[in-house]
C-alpha cells in the first residue's frame, strides 16, 4: 500500500523470489485491461516469472469495487497458500487494502505484516514528474487517445486514470489549433497528469497516517529517499542497505512466526515525508 512511484512492485517482486511467492495487485486501475504506459504496469520481463494475480484482467468499462477485490483478492490468497505459497499483497489503492483488512471472515483466517517504504515528498514529486515524461516518450498520449470519451465521462472503469482525463481538451482542439497552439495544449496536459499525480501521492500518505494512527495497524516504515536522490550506478546499494534488506529481514521474523513490532522499524514518520507501503504480506494465522 502506498504512494504512487516508490516502488512497490520492485520491493514485491524482490520479496516473492526470496521466499518463494506469487504477488496479488492491489492497484484499483492496474486491474484493467490496457493502459499498460499510463497505469505503469509491471512488464513480463521485469515480472522475473513470479506470477501475478488480479493485474490486467477487468474489461475497461466495468466497475471493479473494494468489495469486489475483498472477493477475488480473498480467492487468490486462499489459493496461493494451499499451493505452499506466500502472498504477497502489493499496489496504491490503500481503500482496497483496508477493505480486505477489515473483513471479518479474512481476518480470522490471516495475519498480516505492513511495510512501507517512505520517500521525501519534495523527492517523490520530482520522480514522478520525471516518471510522467518518460511515460510521454513511450506513447502516453497514443494510449490515452484510445480511451478519449467524447461525453466527458470519465467516472468509470480503466478512464478514470490518471492521464486519460487530463488529455481531454487536448483531443477535442488537437484537430482545430495550428502547431503552436497544439504543443501548447499538449504542455498543459502533460503538466496537469504530473500535478495530479503528486495529489494523489499526497492523498495516499494522508491514508497511511490515518491507517497507522487511528486503526492501530503495525506498519513498519522503510526509508527510501536516499536511494530517490542518488537515481545513479550508486543507487542499488541504498535500496538494498534501506530497503530490500530490512524488509527481507521484518518479512523472515513474521514468517518464522516472530511477529512482534520492532520499534526500531515501527512507525516513526516525520510531517516532510511521504509515504508508500511496499507490500502486504500474508501468512496462515
Amino acid at each position: 500500500m502506498g504512494a504512487t512511484g516508490t516502488g512497490k512492485s520492485r520491493l514485491a517482486i524482490d520479496l516473492a523470489i526470496r521466499f518463494d511467492a506469487e504477488i496479488i495487485n492491489c492497484d484499483k486501475i492496474q486491474v484493467y485491461k490496457g493502459l499498460d504506459i499510463i497505469t505503469n504496469k509491471v512488464t513480463d520481463e521485469e515480472r522475473h516469472g513470479v506470477p501475478h494475480h488480479l493485474l490486467g484482467v477487468i474489461d475497461p468499462d466495468e466497475d471493479f469495487t473494494a468489495e469486489d477485490f475483498v472477493y477475488h483478492a480473498s480467492l487468490a490468497v486462499d489459493d496461493i497458500i494451499k499451493r505452499c505459497h506466500l502472498p504477497i499483497i502489493a499496489g496504491g489503492s490503500n481503500s482496497f487494502i483496508q477493505a480486505l483488512v477489515d473483513d471479518t471472515k479474512f481476518r480470522s483466517k490471516y495475519e498480516f505484516c505492513f511495510l512501507w517504504v517512505d520517500v521525501s515528498m519534495p523527492i517523490l514529486h520530482s520522480f514522478v514528474a520525471k516518471r510522467v515524461e518518460q511515460m510521454v516518450d513511450a506513447g502516453l498520449v497514443a494510449e490515452a487517445r484510445e480511451f478519449f470519451e467524447p461525453s466527458g465521462d470519465y467516472s468509470r472503469g480503466i478512464r478514470r486514470a490518471i492521464g486519460v482525463p487530463e488529455m481531454d481538451e487536448f483531443f477535442r482542439q488537437e484537430s482545430f489549433v495550428e502547431d503552436e497552439t497544439r504543443a501548447k495544449l499538449l504542455k498543459t496536459a502533460i503538466n496537469k497528469v504530473k500535478e495530479n499525480t503528486c495529489k494523489l501521492s499526497c492523498r495516499q500518505l494522508e491514508k497511511i497516517l490515518i491507517m497507522a494512527e487511528q486503526l492501530k495497524w503495525p506498519i513498519h516504515r522503510l526509508d527510501a529517499t536516499e536511494a530517490f536522490m542518488r537515481q545513479d550506478g550508486d543507487a542499488m546499494d541504498p535500496w538494498k542497505r534501506l530497503v530490500a534488506g530490512p524488509s527481507t529481514r521484518i518479512l523472515s521474523n513474521f514468517v518464522g512466526g516472530n511477529n512482534q513490532t520492532d520499534s526500531k522499524s515501527a512507525l516513526s514518520v516525520a510531517p516532510q515525508f511521504s509515504s508508500n507501503a511496499i507490500s502486504l504480506a500474508i501468512a496462515n494465522n
